[in-house]
C-alpha cells in the first residue's frame, strides 16, 4: 500500500536561497507566502504598480493555481510554485521565447542536480520519462508592439505525492521525489534554477536566442514526430519538423504545406495512414 502520510518538506526559506544566489537580476526580490491564490495574479498586480524586473513571489501553496489555457494548477504543499516578473525589450510576438527560455532552465537544472533524463515539450512542459514534472505559464501586458512586462510562471512537482493530484492529472505527471525516491532540497534547486535562468535571459536579451533554441531543440523528442495540435478549436495534424526563432512550431501538413502554430495542446499521433511527402 502507498505510504499517504503528508510531506515532511519544511517550508521554504528565503535566506537559504540567497545566501549562496549567484544572480543578480532575478531573485534579487523574492517575496514569500505561505498560501496564495495564484503567484501569476500576485506577480501581474505588482508588474502593474511598479514592481521591479527580476521580483520572484513563491507560495507554499496556491488555491487557484492556474495553467495555460485557463485550467486549474494543483498545488499542493511540496511543490515549488513561483511566478517572476520580466521587463524584456521584446516584440510581443517574441515573448514565446520566454517560454523555451524557462522550460531549458527548468530542464537544465533538474538534470544537472539529480542526473535525470529530461525532456522539453512544446510549448511549456518539461518531462520525465514521458511525464509532466513542469508545466509554465507566461502572460504578457503589451500595448501595441510594446511589452510593458511579463510574469512567469513555473510549478514544479518537487516533493509531492502522485495521489495528491486528481486521478487524471496524475497519469499524465510525475514528481522530483516519485522520480529519485526521496525528497529533494527545495532551496537549493531554486536557487540553481534562478542561476540558470537568469543566465539565458541575459542571453536572450543580447539577441542571441539562437544557442537557446538549439539547446532546447536537442532536449525535444516531439520533433520529428507525427503530432496532433488543438490550436484555438482547430486541429491541426502533421509531422512537428521544427521550432522557429519566434517559438512556433512547424508543422507539414499531408499535402505537404507547412503549418506555423503559436500556441495549442500538443499530443503524439500515430503516423499509420499519414503520409510524409517529401519536399
Amino acid at each position: 500500500m502507498a505510504d499517504r502520510t503528508m510531506p515532511r518538506t519544511e517550508p521554504i526559506r528565503l535566506e537559504k536561497i540567497k545566501e549562496k544566489l549567484q544572480a543578480r537580476l532575478i531573485g534579487e526580490t523574492i517575496l514569500y507566502f505561505s498560501e496564495a491564490a495564484s503567484t501569476n495574479d500576485l506577480a501581474k498586480e505588482m508588474a502593474a504598480t511598479g514592481a521591479k524586473e527580476g521580483t520572484v513571489i513563491i507560495a507554499e501553496t496556491q488555491t487557484s493555481g492556474k495553467g495555460r489555457l485557463g485550467r486549474e494548477w494543483a498545488s499542493p504543499k511540496g511543490g515549488i510554485w513561483f511566478s517572476t516578473i520580466l521587463r524584456p525589450k521584446l516584440m510581443p510576438n517574441n515573448i514565446p521565447k520566454l517560454t523555451l527560455m524557462t522550460s531549458l532552465a527548468v530542464a537544465k537544472t533538474i538534470s544537472q542536480l539529480f542526473n535525470l533524463k529530461t525532456e522539453v515539450k512544446w510549448p511549456n512542459d518539461v518531462l520525465i520519462n514521458a511525464k509532466k514534472v513542469c508545466g509554465i505559464l507566461t502572460e504578457a501586458n503589451t500595448r501595441g508592439n510594446i511589452t510593458n512586462f511579463v510574469v512567469v510562471g513555473i510549478g514544479i512537482n518537487a516533493n509531492i505525492e502522485l495521489y495528491s493530484l486528481s486521478k487524471q492529472l496524475g497519469a499524465n505527471a510525475t514528481s522530483l521525489k516519485h522520480e529519485l525516491k526521496r525528497e529533494i532540497d527545495r532551496e537549493r534547486f531554486l536557487r540553481v534554477l534562478l542561476e540558470k535562468m537568469e543566465h539565458y535571459y541575459i542571453t536572450l536579451t543580447e539577441r542571441k536566442f539562437k544557442p537557446i533554441l538549439r539547446e532546447w531543440k536537442s532536449l525535444c523528442s516531439l520533433l520529428g514526430s507525427y503530432v496532433e495540435v488543438i490550436s484555438w478549436k482547430e486541429k491541426i495534424i502533421g509531422l512537428a519538423t521544427d521550432v522557429n526563432e519566434k517559438g512556433a512550431l512547424i508543422i507539414k501538413l499531408r499535402n505537404g504545406t507547412l503549418r506555423k502554430v503559436l500556441s495549442g495542446n500538443v499530443s503524439l499521433k500515430r503516423s499509420k495512414g499519414l503520409r510524409h511527402q517529401k519536399q
